[in-house]
């Protein structure tokens, strides 16, 4: 069995003027973050990895929940990999994940996110939201063969407004 959490990263600034991938995040996106993370614990597996596209916005959010969840923030793996907007993309790094590790949680962007849940998932979604947890599981012992998953709890900032 692989588990799989995603989480689209929170609401980010388009004010500042710096690169897409350096855009911070908004104080509305820091307070979802915190939210959302407060609200998860008990769907999260016993042990996992943390993945993080290395983008700011993704980053941070990553930073939050793991504060939030008492995951060490020196674990979580940045990549510039999961920095990406496209479905297949995204499919690809997270079929690159070790099979010795059952569960992943994965920080990341839209529409990746939102195309990847649809595509694997058994709940169609229209969009995931920033800052949302979207939980699956598939039966597989190996990342590569993951088809056909189950969509197992979706947690979204104004569902806890």
């Amino acid at each position: 069995m692989k588990n799989l959490i995603l989480i689209r990263h929170a609401k980010s600034n388009w004010d500042c003027p710096v690169k897409d991938f350096d855009r911070p995040l908004k104080q509305c996106g820091v307070h979802d973050a915190h939210l959302v993370s407060s609200h998860i614990t008990e769907y999260l597996p016993k042990t996992y990895l943390i993945w993080s596209s290395a983008a700011k916005r993704a980053a941070d959010t990553a930073m939050i929940f793991a504060q939030n969840i008492n995951f060490p923030v020196e674990s979580i793996i940045f990549s510039n990999s999961l920095y990406t907007f496209d479905v297949d993309q995204l499919e690809n790094s997270i079929k690159s994940a070790n099979k010795e590790y059952e569960s992943l949680i994965l920080f990341g962007h839209n529409a990746a996110i939102t195309n990847f849940v649809n595509k694997f998932g058994d709940i169609s979604i229209d969009n995931v939201p920033t800052s949302g947890f979207v939980s699956m599981s598939f039966d597989t012992d190996c990342w590569t063969k993951i088809q056909d998953g189950k969509t197992k709890k979706i947690v979204i900032p104004k569902d806890l407004k």
